[in-house]
């Protein structure tokens, strides 16, 4: 069976058992950060626009797909609980360079 073509955002994806949430090869290749390590991902859940800084953006073996988790603070703020639906607004590309200068500033 084929996915359903993903190509732009906003995108409403289930959080995974582990707080992953998966960003789809084929969104990753139209927005073009498949070379990306970070990015900031401005996420909704319910009423709540949250923006989810530096997040990491992990590989998966032999495909564009990429995967983040939603760090505890922000779950346990919001009540995100695995296998809630979430929507994803925005993906914002980071380089390491920028997230190390960001957190020199903090």
């Amino acid at each position: 069976m084929k996915s359903k073509p993903v190509g732009k955002l906003p995108y409403r994806v289930k959080i995974y058992i582990n707080n992953q949430v998966l960003l789809p090869a084929m969104l990753v290749r139209a927005l073009g950060f498949e070379n990306a390590r970070y990015a900031d991902v401005v996420i909704r859940f319910g009423n709540e626009v949250i923006e989810v800084r530096n997040a990491k953006l992990l590989r998966t073996r032999h495909t564009s797909a990429r995967q983040f988790t939603i760090p505890r603070e922000i779950r346990e703020k919001y009540g995100i609980r695995p296998l809630d639906e979430i929507e994803i607004l925005e993906i914002k590309p980071k380089n390491l360079a920028e997230v190390v200068r960001e957190l020199e500033h903090v």
